[in-house]
């Protein structure tokens, strides 16, 4: 078996498997390991290792095998409330240690308005297709009913999310620098992991870019499991975002999800619905708080 050569070559002994997911996890006559499939990118390991972020497992494989053979982490048993508070924390941790500026020429954030915009228009240019098949029915489905009840949410969306994407384009198009950190680019809660202290585990997405996109996909991962107003505060209060970041973290964030409709009825539903609980969740998130009406005199 390849793993076991792998090990052999390491000194060690497997006793025994376990499959999880993608993940391998092998008990050893030196304890356990966790082996997956996939190449870890050795310039990111480097770089966090210069900075001083010790908070990932310990890799056994060399820099260029196209696996990973890391220790294994006994995971405390916390509240999935206090965990998310201590992965928010870590992950202003990592973007403080290893930001640093690189200067850009114009069709860098040319590139990125043209991506969302040509995103915009393809999603209101699919939901008009969709709708319009719709309403030519005469008996329309539990799912197709919850949409079509809900399409103006989707279109108001979509249309206060271009104006902000022009707003930040205006604002953005001469910007010269900017600024980079460490992303690991794939953060969910199964991923962040506390023992003697805690864990980032999966870093073989990691790659540089702006801190919006680590916590994008921490939003897109988790908008309707936790409350992200004080998460972001907690982020900020340790790397606070730029004005452009922030914005762009916005738009990003806004954009409504596509509907397939080739689930079952009942996970079309489920999926509309969580769809739209999304819009409404990122609309309060984002929107200015309105100051409370004074006492009438």
């Amino acid at each position: 078996m390849k793993i076991n050569k792998i090990l052999k070559s390491k000194g060690l002994i497997a006793r025994s498997y376990k499959k999880q997911g993608k993940i391998t996890i092998i008990e050893t006559n030196d304890g356990k390991y966790i082996y997956k499939e996939g190449k870890l990118n050795p310039q990111i390991l480097n770089y966090l290792k210069s900075r001083s972020f010790d908070y990932l497992p310990f890799f056994l494989n060399s820099e260029n095998d196209p696996y990973q053979l890391e220790t294994y982490i006994e995971s405390l048993d916390i509240p999935d409330e206090q965990k998310i508070l201590d992965l928010i924390r870590l992950i202003a941790l990592l973007h403080s240690k290893t930001t640093h500026y690189k200067e850009i020429d114009l069709d860098y954030y040319e590139q990125i308005y043209d991506d969302l915009d040509n995103n915009l228009n393809y999603l209101y240019l699919y939901y008009t297709d969709l709708i319009t098949i719709i309403e030519t029915k005469v008996y329309m489905s539990p799912s197709e009913q919850l949409l079509a009840r809900n399409i103006s949410k989707i279109y108001d969306t979509i249309d206060r999310t271009k104006q902000r994407l022009d707003k930040w384009h205006t604002n953005i198009k001469e910007k010269r620098k900017q600024r980079r950190v460490v992303l690991h680019n794939n953060l969910k809660l199964e991923h962040f992991l506390e023992s003697s202290s805690p864990y980032l585990i999966s870093w073989d997405k990691a790659k540089i870019g702006s801190p919006v996109f680590d916590l994008y996909k921490l939003y897109q991962n988790h908008a309707l499991d936790f409350d992200f107003e004080p998460l972001l505060n907690e982020y900020e209060k340790n790397y606070p975002l730029k004005k452009d970041e922030k914005e762009l973290l916005f738009i990003l964030i806004s954009l409504p999800d596509l509907i397939n409709f080739q689930n079952t009825e009942y996970q079309n539903c489920k999926e509309i619905s969580k769809m739209l609980d999304k819009l409404y969740k990122t609309e309060n998130l984002i929107s200015p708080k309105e100051p409370k009406n004074s006492a009438k005199q």
